[in-house]
């Protein structure tokens, strides 16, 4: 029997492991898990944006219902809805929307959460109980 020399069992074995089937299989594996952790990464960040715009639409509008109410109850001077579409623009929102009535105010305002995504909210403020119209006197 003839000695193999270390050569030839680098060959026995480049040629073993090019004929497994299931050569490389692993890598594809990985390849497909790391595109889908990083699918869901995207989709995660997208929605904690949204999350956060939402937050910060409903704060805006708060406050600019607020502003809108204290204008229009004499509290603070100036026109109502120019006062809530600055607070609502400090706050990093557009004023969509702005009614009076009487001593109430209702806002809505829009914050653009991601490209493409717009959030809104709405906010009333006013004197309590206030539903509307004066009660009349007893």
């Amino acid at each position: 029997m003839v000695p193999r020399r270390s050569t030839d069992r680098r060959r026995v074995a480049a040629v073993d492991r090019a004929g497994d089937p299931e050569t490389g299989a692993a890598s594809v594996v990985a390849v497909g898990i790391i595109g889908a952790m990083t699918a869901l990464a995207v989709a995660l960040l997208v929605l904690l944006g949204v999350f956060v715009a939402s937050q910060r639409a409903a704060n805006a509008a708060d406050a600019a219902a607020l502003a809108a109410a204290d204008a229009m109850s004499g509290a603070v001077a100036g026109v109502p809805c120019r006062l809530a579409g600055a607070v609502a623009a400090r706050n990093g929102a557009r004023l969509d929307a702005c009614e009076g009535d009487g001593a109430a105010a209702s806002v809505t305002v829009v914050v653009e959460a991601v490209p493409g995504i717009a959030v809104t909210a709405s906010a009333r403020a006013g004197p309590p109980g206030w539903a509307g119209q004066p009660s009349a006197p007893p």
